[in-house]
């Protein structure tokens, strides 16, 4: 651990900032195996080329609920191994089963991951969630030094409510919130929680405003850091090192100018098909993507000349193709 649990909230402080992004896991051949070698050259181009600060490893982009355990223990370390030094990891440890959260928490605290995530469990049954989830949270931040992030979306049934997450925001090493929820919930719970923890979603379309306006430093987290990035254009990286340095209109204008991208994106992604539609468009970016695993389904050869037409359309393909030449 390169801190206490009593020191996870400075640490976390100086350490847990910029665009952390969400990983997908590669897989490949008939099994469908992790591609190992695929996932840690993915993890070595965002963070080298693209500006990627760190990686949210085996979260629902992930597909984590189509994976064993010991595979996804098996991503924690790869990733914690091709992070050292380099960039920063934080673990995915949702299930619905506390033995298997609290196992994939001491594990990846045992690999050097920088800090946790455990996703707001559904609550069959409830009505009022607040008393159920800080005992939840309590818990698992007594088995553990790692600082935790909280994760609150819509897929749990329910959304915590700001006053939930502020009281929970209080147990020393709970460091973070991914929290996917309306702008004025996130809005709120960043003035109640002051710097105690970093608070922050996953739409990179109101990144900007956010620091702007909310003062965020920390981007966590989707697929947009590496998806929407080349190495020869770096968007998203340029309009947040301006925009935490206070150059708004510049920053905010090369914000704007990835609209032909996001636009593009969205408009080619099916709506059955987020993971395969990414997975796919990594490939047309020259990264490691691979098929999706059940329950989620592939795209059709039509789909996929959709998604080559968008990004050929959006200016993005031709940037990559010139980074290629």
């Amino acid at each position: 651990m390169k801190y206490s649990r009593k020191d996870a909230k400075d640490y976390a402080r100086q350490n847990f900032k910029g665009l952390w992004a969400a990983a997908l896991n590669p897989f490949k051949g008939a099994d469908l195996a992790l591609d190992e070698a695929g996932f840690a050259k993915n993890l070595a181009h965002w963070n080298a080329d693209l500006g990627v600060d760190g990686v949210f490893v085996s979260g629902k982009q992930g597909e984590f609920y189509a994976m064993s355990v010991p595979e996804r223990k098996r991503t924690f370390e790869v990733a914690a191994d091709a992070a050292r030094g380099k960039f920063g990891t934080i673990m995915s440890c949702s299930d619905q089963n506390m033995d298997t959260v609290i196992d994939l928490a001491k594990h990846a605290q045992a690999v050097g991951a920088d800090y946790i995530v455990v996703h707001a469990p559904i609550l069959h049954f409830t009505k009022a969630q607040d008393e159920t989830l800080y005992e939840y949270y309590k818990y698992i931040s007594e088995q553990v030094d790692i600082g935790i992030a909280m994760w609150s979306h819509p897929d749990s049934g329910y959304l915590m409510t700001p006053e939930a997450c502020a009281r929970i925001a209080e147990l020393p090493n709970i460091v973070a919130i991914k929290y996917s929820v309306p702008r004025e919930m996130y809005a709120k719970l960043t003035r109640m929680v002051g710097d105690k923890i970093q608070v922050s979603t996953a739409s990179e379309e109101e990144w900007f405003d956010n620091i702007v306006e909310l003062g965020w430093r920390l981007y966590l987290c989707s697929n947009p850091p590496y998806l929407f990035q080349t190495k020869t254009d770096r968007r998203i990286r340029d309009y947040t090192d301006l925009a935490f340095k206070g150059e708004v209109k510049k920053a905010r204008a090369i914000r704007d100018s990835l609209d032909p991208v996001r636009q593009a994106f969205r408009r080619s992604r099916p709506a059955e098909k987020p993971p395969a539609h990414a997975k796919y468009w990594q490939e047309l970016l020259g990264q490691v993507g691979g098929p999706v695993r059940r329950p989620m389904l592939n795209l059709t050869d039509a789909e996929k000349k959709a998604a080559r037409e968008a990004l050929e359309a959006s200016g993005l393909g031709r940037a990559a193709q010139s980074s290629a030449a």
